[in-house]
């Protein structure tokens, strides 16, 4: 970390330029998230179901009807346009990096999901391949292997980790969870898909913040001492 000070008559600036890192995890969850999608296109590469997945499928699919709204709001978290409006909302906050890291995501899921991953393993949806699927306002038919929405939101969670304190952490990750499984209840995808797009989602995020950087976080007790030295400078200016 890079501290300049500019001190000059009663009052004083100071100025704090937070070091960038590149985080070892960040390699961690981006091979992690490699792992995930290579098995789950070997098993889903033929196009077919396998019976275990089938009955998680319906185990899901088949909850009550009454869940479809939250069901249907969460998953809207998974839309392309979701970077966009937190790169927005970055830009506000003065986040350079995580705008950057944000706005660079919507090419490369495009590019994975459709040139790389689909390209290689063709596998239809629920409509297609469950017999008696609920499909509650999705399509029956199309190409379903990986899913988009598990991408954006894994891929998101994972940007906004560095940025976020204790429990708060766990909002991201527990809402990309749930948009994950609400894609399989609302009958768009298959279990493997959503596995598949979320271990995309954690490879982009992982390189985006490999490559784009995050503030090293502050010293321990950094901001209890900048509250002390500005009581201690309000009390000079007062004496």
């Amino acid at each position: 970390m890079h501290r300049d000070e500019d001190s000059g008559g009663a009052g004083r600036s100071v100025s704090v330029r937070r070091r960038v890192v590149r985080p070892l995890w960040a390699i961690w969850t981006a091979l992690g998230g490699l792992l995930l999608v290579v098995v789950c296109a070997l098993v889903a590469h033929g196009g077919g179901v396998p019976g275990w997945e089938r009955q998680v499928f319906r185990a899901v699919n088949e909850l009550p009807d009454w869940l479809y709204r939250p069901m249907w709001l969460v998953q809207i978290l998974g839309v392309l346009g979701t970077p966009v409006v937190l790169a927005v909302v970055a830009l506000l906050w003065r986040k350079w990096r995580l705008a950057l890291a944000l706005l660079l995501l919507v090419p490369l899921k495009l590019f994975v999901e459709l040139r790389v991953i689909k390209a290689l393993v063709e596998r239809g949806r629920p409509g297609q391949n469950e017999p008696g699927a609920v499909l509650r306002h999705v399509p029956p038919a199309g190409l379903s292997f990986p899913s988009g929405h598990a991408i954006v939101v894994f891929a998101v969670a994972v940007l906004l980790l560095p940025y976020l304190r204790g429990w708060w952490r766990a909002v991201p990750v527990g809402l990309a969870l749930l948009a994950c499984v609400a894609r399989v209840y609302l009958g768009a995808h298959n279990p493997l898909d959503v596995v598949a797009g979320a271990g995309a989602g954690l490879l982009l995020g992982g390189l985006l913040t490999l490559v784009v950087g995050v503030p090293a976080p502050g010293p321990p007790g950094r901001r209890d001492r900048g509250s002390a030295a500005r009581a201690a400078d309000a009390g000079a200016a007062e004496g």
